[in-house]
């Protein structure tokens, strides 16, 4: 195993608080910017996220807010949580700033991909969230509601609601990056996990009945891609580890080889 290069040489804790404070004003500098610039546009970003619930109203009926100050502090609050996810690649990219001079060298070249593939995984989580999630739910809340009762939702429910199933699906489309980070590390085997299929399902099932709302067709469309990203990282996990034991057994065989006594000469 290498050893860590020169400029990876251990730091005082003084110097570690120092980089940790300027990574996090970065970050917070960074949502800022972000947020001045999308400010102007919050009325229009919270029709956009609402479109998926006002596609299903019936006709004549709309959002309404029920607080005073609900129709400012709603797109308010929206436009910030935008801006963080919006944020998220930069605010990653510090994060790794401040670890990667304590990861070798080898540890780099795996750490880079999965952070790339985190920031995608995530914001792929919250785009089939809204395109595919939203508008079979709440086609099916419009097709149950009783008859004699209209359909308007409050703005701010609406938007705990959706920030909910954002953050879930979101949080449950890294199941690929943790699975293979499970295996990378040696914690758990990939055989293991693979005669554990059963009970990983089952927990799916029962993450997304916690981390949705109480309905089927939430925790369902929760559970179920749960369940292929895991395969999707068991099926990375396999493949990088029969890759290592090769790895590792060529350099045994190399090690063998230079260890064997010369040949006497005829």
């Amino acid at each position: 195993m290498s050893k860590p290069s020169l400029d990876d040489q251990e730091m005082p804790l003084i110097a570690h608080l120092t980089e940790l404070r300027k990574r996090l004003l970065r970050s917070v500098i960074a949502i800022g910017l972000v947020f001045a610039g999308l400010f102007y546009f919050s009325q229009q970003i919270y029709a956009l996220v609402a479109a998926p619930l006002r596609a299903y109203l019936p006709e004549g009926a709309t959002m309404i807010a029920t607080g005073v100050a609900s129709p400012f502090l709603t797109p308010f609050k929206l436009t910030l949580m935008v801006a963080l996810f919006v944020s998220m690649p930069i605010i990653l990219y510090q994060i790794w700033g401040f670890i990667a001079p304590g990861l070798y060298k080898h540890e780099k070249r795996i750490a880079v991909p999965l952070l790339i593939s985190s920031i995608f995984l995530f914001y792929a989580g919250m785009a089939f969230a809204y395109f595919v999630v939203f508008p079979i739910m709440f086609g099916f809340f419009a097709s149950v509601t009783p008859e004699g009762v209209a359909m308007m939702t409050d703005i701010g429910q609406y938007l705990d609601f959706v920030l909910t199933l954002f953050f879930a699906f979101g949080v449950a489309f890294e199941i690929p990056v943790a699975t293979f980070l499970l295996i990378w590390v040696g914690i758990v085997e990939v055989q293991t996990l693979r005669k554990s299929r059963p009970y990983v399902l089952v927990g799916c099932f029962v993450i997304g009945m916690v981390l949705t709302p109480p309905d089927v067709f939430s925790q369902t469309l929760l559970a179920v891609p749960m369940w292929l990203l895991f395969e999707a990282g068991l099926l990375c996990g396999s493949m990088i580890s029969k890759r290592e034991a090769a790895f590792r057994g060529d350099a045994e065989g190399d090690s063998e080889a230079d260890s064997q006594p010369p040949a006497p000469r005829p």
